[in-house]
């Protein structure tokens, strides 16, 4: 259950189930995506809260997000014409990345699908394309009969940090040791959570960690879900700490993330988004009626490496941290060649870093310049990502 405030006097906002124990930490909060969201806590600064999630524990409220269910004969079918995913390569319980694609190949935003079992799916989409998922959805499922789509809210906890599992396991009868990355359990949290809630080994870190789906569609539910943020708080505060967008942020950046509305668009496929991996093979040859959106572009880019002159790549640079739109230019022509898409400095390189599109002649460890604050500072290409994925395999 979420609670719309007034933020202003033109705009409301919404406020997650978690709300309560935000402002317990003392949160301070951003509007974002429609929500008002947490971006810092009382006692951590930016780099206090990331180096934390890197070397502890740190409790993202990612309620904002957007959960889906799809059911029903023709879910697959649905499915596999707004992405490229390959239903049939994966287990029950278990889940992949994939990106929902418009006519042209473009990215209208990336998701995760679990396939629950082989006639229930869930996917979790961004806060941000909440509106224009529903309509791409919606537009798609017109052309099918006997497919059943809901979304609902609840309570979407993210546990993240090297000492997760050991965090969680105090509160979950289950061996989260039989739980690898990707994979998912519908299961309980001892008595402090009164109905089952969906426990996802998954996150937006680097880091190991679960997702934790929670009901919340009544007060007592939503009381629940406080009191268990809490308890993880309270109970072990020098290893578990709430941490705000902030450094989801920079996290994800480290990991080699895309964040959409920048290193991802309509604009952008998969393939210059260096994501050729979300396309199996088992949907690179396929008859018309099995084809995905895009289905011709993205492929002909596939099998013709030259017709795709840029790829996502990652960039370091020294100086001010270059930001998204900041110019990329060779340093030894002059000519530009790239544009940056996210950029920060990493608190735990100690230097810039960010991701980038940049035309595919320029290799790796190539010197570019990079327009920050209208002088060109020095930067070299890199690759993604910039630290090592520590995924529970």
């Amino acid at each position: 259950m979420l609670r719309t405030v007034r933020h202003n006097s033109t705009s409301f906002l919404i406020r997650t189930p978690l709300y309560k124990s935000h402002v317990k930490y003392g949160a301070k909060f951003v509007p974002y995506a429609g929500f008002e969201m947490p971006i810092l806590y009382k006692g951590l600064s930016h780099i206090d809260s990331h180096k934390w999630v890197r070397s502890k524990v740190g409790l993202f409220d990612v309620s904002h997000m957007l959960q889906h269910t799809f059911t029903g004969r023709y879910a697959v079918s649905v499915l596999q014409k707004m992405t490229p995913i390959d239903l049939s390569g994966l287990s029950p319980n278990t889940s992949s990345l994939s990106v929902l694609l418009n006519e042209t190949g473009g990215i209208i935003d990336d998701c995760i699908i679990t396939k629950v079992t082989e006639g229930e799916y869930y996917m979790v989409t961004n806060a941000g394309c909440r509106e224009k998922d529903l309509a791409f959805i919606n537009s798609t499922l017109a052309d099918y009969d006997d497919v059943n789509h809901s979304i609902f809210e609840s309570t979407l906890l993210a546990i993240q940090g090297p000492k997760a599992a050991e965090i969680l396991s105090k509160y979950s009868s289950y061996d989260l040791s039989k739980l690898k990355f990707g994979a998912m359990v519908r299961t309980g949290i001892n008595s402090l959570i009164s109905s089952q809630i969906q426990i996802s080994r998954t996150g937006y870190t680097g880091e190991d960690g679960f997702e934790l789906s929670i009901p919340s569609s009544s007060k007592d539910e939503i009381q629940e879900s406080n009191e268990f943020f809490q308890s993880l708080v309270d109970e072990q505060p020098d290893v578990v700490q709430p941490i705000g967008l902030a450094a989801r942020d920079s996290l994800r950046l480290e990991a080699g993330m895309c964040l959409y509305g920048n290193d991802l668009t309509e604009e952008i496929t998969p393939v210059e988004a260096s994501l050729t991996w979300l396309i199996p093979k088992t949907r690179r040859n396929v008859t018309d009626s099995q084809k995905f959106n895009g289905y011709d572009r993205i492929i002909q880019q596939i099998n013709d490496k030259k017709s795709v002159p840029r790829r996502r790549i990652g960039i370091t640079t020294t100086g001010p941290a270059p930001r998204s739109g900041s110019k990329i230019f060779d340093t030894q022509s002059g000519e530009e060649v790239g544009v940056v898409t996210s950029g920060l400095l990493s608190p735990i390189l100690g230097h810039n870093v960010g991701q980038a599109y940049i035309d595919k002649k320029v290799k790796i460890g190539a010197s570019v310049d990079v327009e920050v604050r209208g002088k060109k500072r020095p930067g070299i290409v890199a690759k993604l990502p910039f630290i090592q994925n520590n995924f529970y395999k």
